[in-house]
């Protein structure tokens, strides 16, 4: 029954995932121009900056049906189609009494969520890099959790860590 623990958990699973290389390698480092059109990082480059993505931090406040995983799952992939996103995987939970904790894995990043259905809250995290639109999420989850109380603070990960005078 121990094995059966492991693969609950996913251990032991193909999951596409690749084991990290940890060989020292005595090249140097490669170094890209991130204003380079035909980079492939996914870096955001909008008024002068570049980041890594757009998180947004979002509150769902006197929300409906968060203790639906069902109706959770669906709102993640409503977001992942509003948003112009691609799915890669989603995982909930349904705690007991109440409450679901889930994640959307994306190609661009991810979608989270933990929920307090007693209070009616839903605390979400929409972090995507690319071409992704991450802040369309925030119409489909008033939508699907019936609110128009959602508070929304944006983060743009990786800002200033790259300049413009950097990259040149």
């Amino acid at each position: 029954m121990k094995d059966a623990n492991l693969f609950q958990l996913g251990i032991g699973l193909e999951t596409g995932a690749h084991a990290e290389d940890n060989r020292s390698h005595s090249a140097a480092p490669v170094t890209r121009d991130v204003f380079d059109d035909t980079r492939d990082d996914h870096f955001i480059r909008r008024d002068g900056r570049v980041f890594a993505g757009t998180h947004l931090i979002i509150e769902v406040v006197s929300g409906h049906g968060l203790d639906d995983e069902a109706r959770i799952q669906q709102a993640f992939r409503d977001c992942v189609d509003e948003c112009g996103a691609t799915l890669l995987h989603i995982h909930t939970h349904k705690f007991s009494p109440q409450g679901v904790s889930g994640v959307a894995v994306l190609a661009e990043s991810h979608i989270s969520v933990h929920t307090w259905p007693e209070i009616g809250y839903g605390a979400f995290d929409v972090f995507m890099c690319g071409d992704a639109e991450p802040w369309r999420a925030v119409d489909v989850l008033k939508r699907a959790f019936a609110t128009h109380d959602v508070r929304v603070k944006e983060l743009l990960r990786g800002d200033g860590l790259v300049t413009e005078t950097q990259a040149a």
